[in-house]
């Protein structure tokens, strides 16, 4: 047990190395320009490597500990989702240029160290999916993040079981099934994917045995890292009520963002070190501006303020981000009578 505490420290103390790099004289409040020119300056291919390497030395940790009884392999697939679900937001910064100093770096980076162990597609695909298809027409017709929402079920005049259904759409049958469907269509005719997933399930089932194998990739991958990952793109946008705006691209993004727990440090602190790390809790911020990296969009947003919508949950609190959508998928008010206001919009 002291084993597998000790490998996981020592993945989170490896990651601290590309923090550190990247937090010397951070200005508390300033502008894209000048947080870009200093990431720049400090742009490398060294401290991500220490920082992927990390993620997998923790779950490394975690197949360890998968094998101490069942309660360890229950904390053992949530802590890999969680390491999972780090692993795509760092790809993610890669996708946009900014994880390493060089265009090659970014990619061989993301692809090895995240999208071929969790066969997830290649990183040219998903770049052109995320940056091209998604940035500009974030809750428009063709954002194909909007159209995946809608194909689990939240939809105009949806009920509310199909709208409860459709919250736990990654754990229901059919998105399981298309969990399973996406990863075989993105490994299909590549022996070289196949290879890095079963190298995944090998080192696995070597390192902590049947229970790393099942409890260490199988569930995590299979059920809660894609919970994970719903929840938080549910939480990136107002998908079914942004506010239609012209102007800057500060100006635009605020109609069409949010910003979970403003109020609630506790809060924001459990759900960046969990399903929305590495920036993902500051998604206003990257989306007005995607070039900034991680760590200074806290920075970033002090300057720019919040959105106008600022949840204080994701299910519960005041407004919350699911009762948002749910009240948007209605059907609208009765003709001659009066929209009703929203909670977020009221003043």
């Amino acid at each position: 047990m002291l084993l597998c505490l000790a490998v996981i420290a020592s993945g989170v103390a490896l990651r601290q190395i590309d923090r550190i790099h990247f937090a010397r004289r951070r200005p508390r409040a300033v502008g894209a320009r000048e947080l870009i020119a200093l990431q720049r300056a400090r742009a490398n291919n060294v401290t991500p490597a220490f920082l992927l390497a990390g993620q997998w030395l923790q779950v490394t940790g975690w197949w360890l500990l998968a094998a101490h009884g069942p309660l360890a392999a229950a904390a053992a697939a949530l802590g890999v989702a969680v390491q999972f679900r780090h692993l795509q937001e760092l790809s993610h910064f890669a996708v946009h240029g900014v994880l390493a100093r060089t265009g090659r770096a970014n990619r061989l980076l993301a692809e090895v160290l995240a999208h071929l162990p969790l066969g997830l597609a290649p990183v040219a695909v998903r770049r052109r999916r995320h940056v091209r298809d998604h940035h500009p027409h974030a809750t428009l017709a063709a954002d194909p993040n909007l159209e995946e929402l809608r194909d689990a079920g939240l939809r105009a005049g949806a009920g509310r079981a199909r709208f409860a259904l459709a919250l736990l759409y990654p754990l229901t049958p059919r998105g399981i099934r298309t969990t399973v469907t996406t990863i075989a269509a993105n490994v299909h005719g590549s022996p070289g994917r196949v290879a890095a997933i079963a190298a995944v399930l090998a080192t696995a089932y070597l390192t902590g045995g049947p229970a790393a194998l099942v409890y260490g990739v199988l569930v995590p991958r299979l059920l809660l890292y894609p919970q994970l990952a719903w929840c938080s793109l549910l939480a990136e946008h107002t998908w079914f009520d942004p506010e239609p705006r012209t102007g800057s691209p500060a100006w635009v993004e605020a109609g069409r963002c949010l910003r979970l727990y403003p109020r609630n440090r506790v809060l924001a602190a459990l759900a960046a070190v969990t399903w929305l790390p590495y920036g993902d809790l500051y998604h206003y911020a990257h989306s007005a501006h995607p070039s900034v990296r991680w760590n200074y969009l806290p920075a970033l947003e002090r300057h720019l303020g919040h959105p106008h919508f600022t949840p204080s949950g994701l299910l519960w609190g005041s407004a919350p981000v699911v009762r948002r959508h749910r009240d948007a998928l209605m059907p609208g008010p009765v003709a001659g009578t009066a929209a009703p206001v929203h909670p977020a919009r009221a003043t």
